[in-house]
């Protein structure tokens, strides 16, 4: 790698895998002589967690594979190279430090467990630098709401309602090109599947998720559920469907990893009501939005209690551990065909349906009484969207340990009624001769 003789900044990319509205490049943008920009495939993700599961297995392992191949080629569009290692951060990034004379560095700023370890990891070794953290993930910037995070309340419907008619939406962010004079010598290599423990395979022919990880894939996938097919206008009336690629919009696979940003979402629906038309179905994806944003909050709120076996309301109950209703669970092996058909789904392909994922965790952890958070450890291992503060909002959600008053148990043997009458999902992937 060539050195440079400049001081230099440089972007530390995690889950913000994008160019388009990326707040930390913008920021590091500024008065830089040279960027550079790093991304690394920590080995630890792909590691095994105390339950069991690789905390990331093959589905979103190809899918971040395609989408640091993409940002790299998006980066390369502005003149800014994109280092890539498979290795530790802090093994890494001090490297870069003395190679490239960095003195400061833009990151997104992330606060769970894990994210703030390895930060801390790398910061221990890189002396004399000055950090920036930017806020990166929301559609509401936290230095805008209108109450203190700590006082972030206990139910979504007062969130939302402190919020969407008083807060304004930031507008989109632009990126600059450099000129050549910014490129530096580059050799390394995205790493394959096979370099992170894994074998090729094919996409199930049968996924609800047919598409590639990518910031120029999810802006694709974007014009053509809001623009080109308009099925944005129907959304409401879909977003409870089980079968085909656009009964949802599917965005929150690229929101997980940040190669699309919520602010891009909300400012195209915005721009398809203003051409076209506004109803309840637009509304209601901004709503789903605003979900997202409020387990953000409530993560930043209680910090890890979120990864708690009493969750955030502290709440005592009585959880098993059984293998064997856990494997079953897990195999799509349960007393409910609705409940298997939705977890084979998940193990083939790497995505649920959000009816699907209601229904399933809350067999696991009211039905079968099992702990929360091997459910919530194995969406984590499997799922393409997965997103820490969704995730576990959700789980905790579901078990009666989080912002749901009313903690309700889902009748599986109903919903499957309601929302798979003819049962076409389950003869989807309950086939004998399927697998």
């Amino acid at each position: 790698m060539q050195k440079t003789k400049n001081n230099n900044n440089l972007v530390w990319f995690r889950n913000d895998l994008r160019t388009i509205d990326n707040a930390v490049l913008f920021e590091a943008q500024k008065n830089s002589n040279q960027l550079i920009a790093v991304y690394c495939f920590d080995p630890r993700p792909f590691a095994f967690n105390k339950f069991g599961f690789k905390k990331t297995e093959k589905h979103r392992a190809r899918f971040l594979i395609e989408t640091v191949t993409d940002l790299k080629a998006q980066l390369n569009k502005l003149n800014i190279e994109l280092l890539v290692f498979h290795a530790q951060p802090e093994d890494i990034i001090p490297n870069i430090f003395t190679e490239y004379n960095i003195n400061t560095v833009f990151l997104q700023k992330e606060w769970t467990s894990e994210e703030l370890t390895i930060e801390n990891a790398v910061k221990s070794k890189c002396k004399n630098c000055i950090w920036h953290s930017v806020y990166n993930k929301f559609l509401y910037h936290p230095d805008d709401i209108n109450f203190k995070i700590s006082d972030t309340p206990q139910v979504f419907t007062v969130f939302k309602k402190k919020l969407e008619k008083h807060v304004d939406i930031r507008p989109e962010l632009n990126i600059s090109k450099y000129s050549e004079d910014n490129r530096i010598e580059n050799n390394t290599k995205i790493p394959s599947l096979h370099d992170l423990g894994f074998e090729d395979f094919d996409h199930h022919t049968h996924s609800a998720f047919p598409f590639q990880g990518g910031e120029t894939h999810a802006i694709n996938r974007l014009q053509d559920y809001v623009f080109n097919t308009k099925k944005l206008g129907y959304y409401k009336k879909t977003r409870n469907s089980l079968v085909g690629k656009d009964y949802s919009s599917k965005f929150s696979p690229w929101l997980a990893n940040g190669s699309l940003s919520a602010r891009t979402i909300y400012w195209n629906i915005k721009k398809f009501e203003e051409e076209h038309f506004k109803n309840e179905s637009t509304y209601w994806l901004i709503f789903e939005l605003i979900w997202r944003d409020y387990f953000k909050y409530i993560s930043l709120k209680h910090s890890n209690q979120i990864f708690k076996l009493k969750g955030i309301l502290q709440k005592d109950y009585t959880w098993k551990t059984d293998q064997n209703s856990i494997q079953n669970w897990i195999n799509g092996e349960t007393t409910s065909d609705f409940v298997n058909a939705n977890m084979l789904e998940l193990k083939n392909t790497g995505w649920m349906s959000n009816r699907g994922r209601q229904n399933v965790a809350s067999y696991f952890a009211k039905s079968l009484e099992l702990d929360w958070r091997i459910g919530a450890a194995y969406f984590e291992s499997l799922l393409l969207d997965y997103d820490v503060h969704s995730n576990y909002g959700n789980w905790m959600y579901v078990a009666g340990v989080g912002n749901d008053p009313r903690d309700r148990t889902f009748n599986v043997e109903l919903q499957a009624d309601r929302y798979d009458a003819n049962g076409k999902f389950r003869n989807l992937w309950l086939q004998p001769s399927l697998f």
